[in-house]
């Protein structure tokens, strides 16, 4: 059930404006006493030529409240609605108990194909902490987009073409150690490359030579497929390690270099439209028309470039997925790329202008600034992980010293690489991350450990208890009046619209903050309510009942997130 749409639709059938636009406006009080839900009508006194009190009033005497809502009140521009907590309580709570970890999914997306792509890693080079962001980010806006009903497809656009890779195959035939590769193949990869650059900087002319052996590369000459190849499998077995303790797994791995072959039809393609020219030599597809740059096609010594591998790789997914949407779940500073690509799609007059989105995203720092591969002063995703999961291990040994070795392994791996994870989703996408252990790692306030304490918390409650909860009839949710227990229906009477809220924006801390706000409200629950020493038998059961659909429920919101769970901490 969603409330919001349940309420728009009342107010669409009063026939004063639609349930669509009822939908938009409708929001949630900043106090309390302002109700559950208001409707502002500022906005509509123009297009409606009356004072916003005067439609308030007029869509108070017309509408029939949903039974869910026990009151409604004009106060001046405003209309607030109220549930009715009698109501409003058990139903909820029995919804999302009959649900359980479905409760929340819909079948708005109807089935259609959605491509989510992230990570995106390069190959022959370290995971660095960067990629970790569209990582992370991809992998929850993708579940979001799944639990909305949409059939949706985990692209891994690797790079593993251009220029650079030139270099690297000039770099391993003239530094390159075969035993360092078989040891640590990642490290030997980005030592070479490194290597390249120190050397470049003295001898310029080593740039041709890579640009010589990328065009190799292009024409399929045997030694640099070889090597090449070598590379880009050493690598993906490297980014598997990675992704497994990330619980994230792909659909499809196709590379840069999966869509060279299709390049020569973009080009004859875009020539057919007459939007090709010619400009110092390259082929570029001008954009003046949006304010931008020339989109370069085609360099001049007639090898590709990003936008002509992209732009065969959306014609290969239209083709083959038939999607309906294609998120690039990218870093902000590709945003020029981006709309240089749009733009030459819609030149061409294809839906796809319209069905490809950008989601861009900041970076994440720390104390020591920025990192690049060139430099070969990097942080890896790796490392960052294992300081996550050896800092929470030792947190963690420091309270429970008893605790056998292999339990504190385990529990230290799952809040260390929640704690990473959660970090990463838990401000919006736009923010740059500046790192921090005292925060990631913290049992209190925003964090992943806060949040698996509570959900330890409350399983702790459960196992204390006598009775089982679920074997306890919903009957019982009735017993629940007060304020603290409509504070927690509402939370999560909410979660199904949040989830709606955060896919419309590709925005996973839209949801985040609605977990936070459950964690906080069930704590203090915790400490306001007796539960297996409450007034009544009744009383007992039914706050068990509480307790358990609380559980269930913020179970299920770490999991869509991306954070799994511990029953003891």
């Amino acid at each position: 059930m969603n409330i919001r749409e349940e309420l728009a639709e009342a107010i669409g059938k009063t026939a004063v404006l639609s349930s669509e636009r009822a939908y938009e406006l409708l929001e949630e009080p900043p106090q309390q006493n302002l109700g559950d839900y208001a409707l502002p009508c500022f906005t509509l006194a123009k297009e409606l030529r009356k004072s916003p009190q005067l439609i308030a009033e007029e869509i108070a005497e017309k509408l029939e409240l949903p039974e869910l809502f026990a009151e409604l009140k004009v106060t001046g521009p405003y209309l607030n609605f109220f549930f009715a907590a009698d109501k409003f309580i058990p139903e909820i709570l029995t919804e999302a108990r009959l649900k359980g970890k479905d409760y929340g999914s819909s079948k708005l997306g109807g089935a259609e194909p959605v491509i989510v792509e992230y990570s995106s890693a390069n190959i022959a080079k370290s995971f660095h902490v960067g990629h970790g962001y569209s990582t992370i980010l991809g992998q929850v806006i993708a579940n979001l987009y799944q639990k909305l009903g949409y059939d949706v497809k985990r692209f891994n656009h690797l790079g593993d073409y251009g220029t650079q890779f030139g270099k690297l195959i000039y770099a391993w035939k003239h530094w390159g150690d075969q035993a360092a590769l078989e040891r640590d193949p990642l490290a030997e990869m980005t030592r070479i490359y490194v290597k390249f650059h120190r050397e470049a900087e003295a001898q310029p002319e080593l740039e041709d030579a890579a640009r010589h052996e990328f065009k190799n590369l292009e024409s399929g000459e045997a030694e640099a497929v070889r090597i090449w190849s070598l590379f880009r499998e050493l690598s993906i077995e490297s980014f598997k390690k990675i992704y497994k303790r990330l619980n994230i797994d792909f659909d499809n791995w196709n590379g840069e270099a999966f869509y060279s072959k299709m390049m020569p039809e973009v080009v004859a393609e875009l020539e057919a439209d007459g939007l090709l020219e010619e400009s110092e030599g390259a082929k570029v597809v001008r954009l003046d028309d949006y304010g931008l740059n020339p989109c370069i096609i085609q360099k001049s010594d007639g090898t590709s470039i990003y936008a002509t591998r992209d732009l065969a790789a959306i014609k290969w997914r239209k083709d083959e997925v038939k999607f309906k949407r294609n998120i690039y779940v990218v870093g902000k500073e590709q945003c020029n790329h981006f709309q240089q690509l749009f733009a030459v799609l819609e030149k061409q007059k294809k839906a796809e202008a319209k069905e490809c989105v950008h989601v861009s995203f900041g970076r994440i720092k720390f104390a020591d600034g920025d990192f690049s591969t060139r430099k070969g002063q990097i942080i890896t995703l790796e490392e960052l992980l294992d300081r996550a999961v050896e800092k929470t291990r030792e947190i963690i040994l420091a309270n429970n010293p008893d605790e056998s070795p292999e339990e504190i392994n385990k529990t230290a791996e799952i809040i260390g690489v929640d704690a990473v994870i959660f970090t990463y989703i838990k401000n919006s996408r736009e923010r740059d991350i500046f790192f921090s252990w005292d925060e990631a790692l913290s049992f209190e306030g925003e964090s992943a450990p806060y949040l698996l304490y509570t959900y330890a918390r409350a399983k702790s409650i459960l196992r204390k208890a006598e009775l089982n909860w679920e074997e306890l009839d919903s009957s019982y949710l009735q017993h629940l009046d007060s304020a603290e227990d409509l504070e927690l229906a509402k939370i999560i009477a909410a979660y199904p619209e949040k989830i709606k809220q955060a896919a419309e924006a590709f925005e996973p801390s839209i949801l985040v903050r609605l977990i936070l706000n459950l964690a906080r409200s069930f704590n203090s629950y915790y400490h306001a309510k007796p539960i297996l020493k409450a007034e009544s038998e009744d009383l007992v059961k039914a706050r068990l009942l509480l307790v358990g659909i609380c559980a269930e429920q913020l179970r299920a919101m770490l999991h869509l997130i991306g954070l799994e769970t511990v029953e003891k901490m």
